[in-house]
This record gives C-alpha cells, sequence and structure tokens, in this order.
C-alpha cells in the first residue's frame, strides 16, 4: 500500500519538493507500532538568499549541518526551547535547502499520538484536540515521538520515512507567506508556504 520514496525523489529545489511532499505519507516506527500520518502542510527555505532559511548568506554551524548534507535526511531543530521541528533536506549537498513539514493529517497510531501530545487515550479526545494532534510542527513531532535524537536521519531507511500511496483522491494545494518569520524582512512575503485546501489539519494562524 505505501511505497518508500527513493533518494532521487528529494533531489529538487526546495519549493518544488515542498509541493510534491503535500499528499504523501511520514511514517516513524517506533518502539514496534508504525505511526502514519499525511502531509497536508509545507514551507520552503531556499538557503543563500533567503533571509527566512537558517542557511541565509551560507550560514553554516553545528545546528545547521545537516541541510548542508545529503537530500532525503531530517534536519531537526529546537524552537522556542521546548518545541522540535522536523524538515526535509531539500536539492543538493552543501546546497542548504530544506522543507518544514508543518502539518500531518493523522492515519495510524492515533492511541500512541494521543498519548504523546495529551497523555490521554485517544477516545477520550475532544473534536478540537483531535484536529490539534498534529496541526502544527511541533505538535506533529511532538505526537509521532520524534526529537532531535533522529537529527539527520535518512528518510530512505526503516525508522522514519516517507511514503506515496497510489490511487489516493487528487486535491488543491495552496500557496500563502511562511508563518513566523517576521524578522526576514521582505523574504517573509514570500509564497513559500503550501497547504491542501480544506484539510481541516492545516495549521492555525
Amino acid at each position: 500500500m505505501y511505497k518508500k520514496l527513493n533518494r532521487n525523489f528529494y533531489k529538487k529545489n526546495a519549493i518544488i519538493l515542498a509541493k510534491d511532499l503535500l499528499g504523501k505519507y511520514l511514517l516513524h516506527n517506533i518502539n514496534g507500532e508504525v505511526l502514519i500520518g499525511k502531509i497536508v502542510e509545507t514551507e520552503a527555505y531556499m538557503g543563500y538568499f533567503d533571509k527566512g532559511a537558517h542557511t541565509y548568506k551560507g550560514r553554516r554551524t553545528k545546528r545547521t549541518e545537516a541541510m548542508y548534507g545529503e537530500p532525503g535526511h531530517a534536519y531537526i531543530y529546537l524552537i522556542y526551547g521546548m518545541y522540535d521541528c522536523i524538515n526535509v533536506v531539500a536539492a543538493a549537498k552543501d546546497i542548504g535547502q530544506a522543507v518544514l513539514i508543518r502539518a500531518l493529517e493523522p492515519i495510524k497510531g492515533l492511541e500512541v499520538m494521543s498519548l504523546n501530545r495529551f497523555n490521554e487515550p485517544f477516545k477520550n479526545l475532544k473534536r478540537r484536540q483531535i484536529t490539534n494532534l498534529t496541526n502544527g510542527p511541533g505538535k506533529l513531532c511532538r505526537a509521532f515521538g520524534i526529537t532531535r535524537e533522529l537529527y539527520y536521519e535518512d528518510f530512505t531507511g526503516d525508522c522514519l520515512y516517507i511514503c506515496e500511496k497510489k490511487d489516493d483522491p487528487e486535491f488543491e494545494v495552496v500557496e500563502s507567506k511562511r508563518v513566523g518569520i517576521d524578522y526576514a524582512e521582505e523574504a517573509k512575503d514570500y509564497p513559500w508556504r503550501f497547504y491542501i485546501k480544506d484539510n481541516v489539519y492545516v495549521s492555525r494562524l
């Protein structure tokens, strides 16, 4: 049913990859259970000339080293001192581009996700909690048990990986400004956030 994407899928610039990742599936094989979520929202970060990117002007630190690695690996960083965010390295080695996964539609492993996020059984969740389960970059990492221990994890491996599924329904892609980068001057207005129209699991701004 789910077919793992190969390395070549990731060898494209972050804008194209951000669009192509929509409708694909993030899987995390953890503690003997596979958690699955459909990617419904992404943001592209284009590297050297993108003031919103961690690699703007070629900035290269221990934190950002994964962004300069081989495409199809995970770049995971901490925001606000408490939330992990997962990105997919794009383009080619030493380019410094990546795609932030902003929201997932939870598909499988809902009980684990619910306990990770709310410390409550899934059956006890209210409707709003269900739609909030994975509708943000920090939320989805918490629900999926994704931490910086998976920094530079290979998405073509067997722990954390991305798949496609045949015969999924078509959808419309919406483009908008990226979120939370007001510091990025003119780059804050670039329409490099992409999401599936009318999907209830897209993040709420």
